[in-house]
């Protein structure tokens, strides 16, 4: 059985994954009719006594989680006064805290905005003031940035996660807030799926990072298409999915403030019931003992760390035969770690897809025999969405021509966060403009070839041209500033910056990284700094030639 016809049979009248037409955004759109209505009937549904979380020595089971989410919820309403479709910003490392803050706001009507744990002041700031956040659950390493803004939150309510020193910020324990909630029921609240329940912040090509919103429908719909995929793909060979004879777990070795963190790895594990080891930051060698330890069945990650994991089995020879999935996202693997992963691991299947912050993770999806057979290829498309590819003038194109990739449906995004500007020039018609270049071929498969967008993705992490460029002309010796990818074995790309600062340059590499590291996330800023010695080539129009930087600069690497 091909693929369609798998998932016309699974998504058919009186089947789990039966597809009905809603309304969504003032459009139609495909939708699970036996979804959790809203995330917190997702938490309620899932609660036992299995476990959920582990973080080093802690356990929570999945009732634990949702008991303690529940005196959060009620601080959050009772004593902070949060209400429906206020926002609450979360940053910190993977400490379960970060779970349990995400499933107590969203639970009491409130849009938890999930913040770069990477970012600097500034942009910590600009976060905090663009989704106007109310409370902020922030660790230690967030409170001391924020103490360099601190004179701009005087409404801001902080509630400090595993900090001993909140470094000056006027900060409630966390800990010590919960003294004052003795157990109770998550607070009342009437919810619909289409309300608002996150904020994630993506990288845009110019200016400040973007706040992509989305509703409950949207997460969810992720999330059971997800599993509508592995279902199709046992449904094709015949077979059902086998029921785990032990209790599957899943390795957070991403931050959670990414949609591959939060969705396929967090929110996916409440219907599998499966278990999660929290990581507090990437270490292969870690992970690779975690793995063995706690005989983890699944991992997804970008290509750079499932690289890395990939090296250090064979290198230590390590057993992690337990891992049955092996995924991906961000950014696309080589053909040759796609093979790789098959030899290495003993019984795991490649997974990869293609997905953006704004379709909440998903778009594109492809597995095992498949993958092996299309390596290059980031899959077809999921159920609940549609795609297509178009020239310039938007017309359609057909199967093998290039085009922009252009995405509409269920987990689509509402719009960013009070940015009606970029909101009128990502959607046309209802559809995304991806800014990705792709083609399709005959059997559905997408290929992503180049993109539209002057980003560079650094290890599955988006990062804006443009901001480095306008943080790079902020220095007084920096004249023209041109930034672009640099192709990288580990990362995909790393950041490259061609900088005319006179001649001969008023300023050296190592000053600009000095300049910009209070001013760009640590992986923003320059690997490779090439100095003009003349003003940076121009097109007729006054464009700066980048595509021949970029060339100048990989051709003096090589």
């Amino acid at each position: 059985m091909d693929r369609r016809a798998a998932l016309r049979v699974l998504t058919s009248a009186g089947q789990p994954y039966e597809l009905e037409t809603v309304e969504l955004y003032g459009r139609p759109c495909r939708a699970f009719r036996n979804a959790p209505p809203t995330l917190r009937d997702l938490f309620e549904q899932s609660r036992s006594d299995l476990p959920f979380l582990v973080y080093e020595d802690e356990r929570l089971s999945f009732e634990d989680a949702w008991a303690k989410a529940c005196r959060v919820g009620r601080l959050l309403v009772e004593h902070y006064g949060i209400e429906k479709g206020d926002r609450v910003a979360i940053s910190m490392r993977n400490y379960p805290e970060w779970v349990l803050a995400f499933m107590a706001t969203t639970s009491v009507g409130g849009i938890a905005v999930a913040m770069n744990a990477l970012w600097q002041p500034d942009e910590l700031a600009y976060g905090l003031e663009n989704s106007g956040a109310k409370v902020f659950f922030a660790d230690e390493e967030r409170l001391a940035r924020l103490a360099a803004r601190k004179d701009a939150f005087h409404d801001l309510a902080v509630l400090a996660v595993r900090a001993d020193d909140t470094h000056g910020v006027a900060a409630e324990s966390l800990e010590a807030a919960l003294g004052r909630v003795g157990p109770c029921d998550m607070p009342a609240v009437d919810l619909h799926p289409n309300d608002d329940a996150t904020i994630l912040y993506t990288s845009g090509s110019t200016g400040h990072p973007k706040g992509a919103v989305s509703c409950h429908r949207n997460i969810l719909s992720a999330l059971l298409s997800w599993e509508l995929d592995a279902h199709a793909a046992a449904h094709m060979r015949g077979r059902k999915l086998p029921v785990p004879k032990e209790q599957p777990a899943t390795l957070l070795a991403v931050p959670l403030f990414h949609a591959t963190g939060s969705h396929a790895v967090f929110l996916a594990s409440y219907r599998t019931q499966r278990r999660m080891i929290c990581m507090y930051k990437w270490d292969a060698l870690q992970a690779a003992e975690l793995i063995a330890r706690e005989q983890i069945t699944s991992v997804v990650a970008p290509a750079a760390m499932t690289g890395d994991l990939i090296a250090t089995a064979a290198r230590e020879k390590l057993d992690l035969s337990s891992l049955e999935l092996v995924g991906g996202g961000g950014a696309p693997r080589a053909p040759a770690q796609v093979r790789a992963i098959e030899r290495t691991f003993r019984k795991a299947a490649p997974n990869t897809g293609w997905g953006m912050t704004e379709t909440n993770a998903i778009g594109t999806g492809i597995a095992g025999r498949d993958y092996l057979d299309h390596p290059e290829s980031s899959g077809r498309c999921s159920a609940v969405l549609d795609l297509r590819i178009v020239d310039d003038q938007g017309n359609e194109q057909p199967a093998g021509a290039r085009g922009e990739l252009q995405v509409r449906g269920t987990s689509v995004i509402r719009g960013y966060w009070e940015r009606p500007d970029a909101n009128a020039e990502t959607f046309v018609d209802g559809w995304l403009r991806t800014g990705d270049i792709a083609t399709q071929d005959e059997e559905g498969f997408v290929y992503i070839v180049d993109r539209i967008k002057d980003l560079v993705i650094r290890g599955g992490e988006n990062i804006g041209c443009g901001a480095v460029e306008s943080a790079l002309l902020e220095h007084p010796d920096v004249v023209e500033a041109s930034v672009y990818g640099v192709p990288d074995e580990r990362l995909g790309e790393e950041v490259g910056v061609t900088v005319y600062a006179g001649s001969p340059p008023a300023v050296d590499a190592e000053a600009l990284r000095a300049f910009l590291a209070p001013r760009l996330a640590r992986f923003e800023i320059p690997r490779y700094v090439h100095f003009a010695d003349a003003p940076l080539p121009r097109t007729a129009s006054g464009k700066i030639l980048k595509r021949q930087l970029r060339e100048e600069a990989v051709r003096q690497l090589t």
